[in-house]
């Protein structure tokens, strides 16, 4: 496998998608065109969406062709150089691609080599469910379920913020919730700027943050860019 999960598309002040095109690149090493699935987007068209990525793909020469124009969807992916997933609404994206039928198309894709690269929601849906996403369900998916390439769970855009006057939940909580309703599944508090690059045998965080680590009975800790963090992936999912 050779995926490339971000936490977010867009640090604050730089333009889409700058921050992370050169870990792209070479996620993309030799390949001229993606099969990119922009059903995360709600609020403007699949064919802003594409429009957007391509202008920032244009950088490293790589063509973007959107699902969405294609009859027959599943031959689509199936013949993919590399699959892309943006980000947006998770459980937009993950009804879509479910009715769609791709879930399935995609995992096997991943798992024989095909490159993949995400962001935002577009991680979530690697893990093997949508449950540690931040976003709101606007619309309800036949599962949580998503495609489990990863044996771990991402909550992307993770905050350690807990705002004076704010007497809700804080992300931490949250997570702590899920560990406990899910006590032998590790959540990655992904912070933004930060992506993981994952492989058939390894794992690497990228960025100049840490990554926070939950799991039930475990005290929560933090790792830092170099650390090993293989047992994330080496374990029985």
């Amino acid at each position: 496998m050779n995926l490339l999960l971000i936490s977010n598309s867009t640090n604050a002040g730089e333009a889409y998608l700058k921050y992370p095109i050169a870990e792209i690149a070479k996620t993309l090493e030799g390949v001229t065109e993606v099969v990119f699935i922009p059903y995360a987007a709600v609020t403007f068209s699949y064919d802003e969406y594409e429009r957007k990525v391509q202008e920032r793909f244009d950088e490293i020469g790589i063509k973007v062709r959107s699902v969405h124009h294609a009859l027959n969807k599943r031959n689509f992916v199936r013949h993919a150089q590399a699959i892309v997933i943006g980000g947006g609404n998770t459980f937009a994206l993950l009804k879509k691609m479910q009715e769609e039928d791709l879930l399935d198309m995609i995992y096997r894709r991943v798992k024989a080599g095909v490159p993949y690269v995400g962001w935002s929601a577009g991680s979530n849906v690697t893990c093997p469910t949508i449950c540690t996403t931040n976003d709101m369900p606007i619309v309800q998916p036949e599962s949580f379920r998503a495609i489990g390439l990863v044996p771990f769970q991402i909550n992307p855009h993770y905050l350690d913020a807990n705002p004076e006057g704010h007497a809700g939940e804080t992300r931490e909580q949250r997570i702590n919730e899920y560990i406990e309703a899910n006590r032998s599944r590790y959540v990655v508090g992904l912070r933004e700027g930060c992506m993981l690059r994952v492989t058939s045998d390894s794992i690497e965080l990228i960025g100049s943050r840490p990554m926070r680590i939950f799991k039930k009975g475990i005290e929560t800790y933090e790792v830092q860019p170099g650390d090993n963090i293989e047992f994330l992936i080496n374990r029985t999912k």
